[in-house]
């Protein structure tokens, strides 16, 4: 059994904004397995529904595009991370981001890693970005990278406010047909944060983990042991249409799926991504 140490209890009291109490009796319940936990928190309901989200969160842009590739096309983007809204806007800023961007694409960079090591004018992106933060004053780094292909590749980029850069950008890969809605695609992938295409996608660590919560969950509320299974189904459909892009409601007409809007125009979402400033990985 691990220690129940302070940093520990720190660490889960962050991530799911329970108390102290709490977080100490599930993490002695799960013998210090930080995910186990989790799981016991969540299955208690004593999660904090208002936790913050992102408490690493930095300011910045997103740049991205779509090339022309062999068979189709390529959608591209790099997010660009400052401590400041105020130097994430400026000119110079944006286009030190663009270029960036550039060098990605030029290298078929798909990683943060792989955007750092890339070529620049000053010989990598990695000591273009230091040589920036001294310019701008402040720390600057590549955050989130993400490429999408297919045939068909459409990009939304999506503003907070008018005079801010770019800070969501959707990129959708779809067949031919599939272009037809691939825009209305990337406008749900924005807004309602899709974590993966389907089903099948979702990894199975994650489906045992929601089926565990669900059904402590359920047996916590009491509910009779035999109708527990159906239960368990209905909150991990519930689960599914949540995060399952192809199985969300549209949010322009409920009465369908993302899924259902493909089958309508006859074509296939192949792949999707969505980056949103600060809601990476800290590094």
């Amino acid at each position: 059994m691990a220690a129940i140490t302070a940093a520990l209890i720190k660490q889960v009291r962050e991530d799911t904004g329970a108390g102290m109490m709490d977080v100490k009796k599930a993490l002695t319940e799960a013998e210090g397995d930080v995910a186990r936990a989790k799981e016991i928190i969540r299955a208690k309901g004593i999660q904090a529904a208002g936790k913050r989200e992102g408490r690493s969160a930095q300011e910045g842009t997103i740049a991205s595009r779509v090339v022309d590739v062999d068979g189709g096309q390529a959608g591209y983007a790099v997010e660009l991370n400052s401590e400041t809204d105020f130097v994430a806007k400026t000119p110079k800023f944006i286009e030190f981001a663009n270029g960036v961007l550039d060098d990605a694409i030029s290298a078929d960079a798909k990683t943060a890693d792989e955007v750092l090591s890339a070529k620049s004018d000053n010989g990598t992106v990695k000591e273009s970005v230091e040589e920036a933060a001294a310019l701008f004053g402040e720390h600057v780094k590549v955050g989130q990278v993400a490429k999408v292909e297919g045939p068909k590749v459409e990009i939304y980029a999506h503003k907070k406010s008018a005079e801010m850069p770019p800070s969501i950008v959707a990129m959708v890969a779809t067949d031919e047909a599939g272009a037809a809605v691939a825009h209305e695609a990337a406008l749900q992938i924005s807004a309602m944060g899709a974590k993966w295409l389907s089903r099948e996608d979702v990894p199975a660590d994650v489906v045992e983990s929601e089926r565990r919560v669900a059904t402590e969950k359920s047996q916590a509320e009491g509910k009779p042991e035999q109708i527990i299974p159906k239960i368990v189904e209905g909150r991990m459909n519930a689960f599914y249409k949540e995060n399952v892009l192809l199985e969300q409601e549209y949010v322009k007409d409920t009465s369908k799926s993302v899924g259902d809007l493909f089958k309508q125009a006859g074509g296939k979402l192949l792949s999707f991504a969505r980056i949103e400033v600060g809601k990476g990985d800290e590094k």
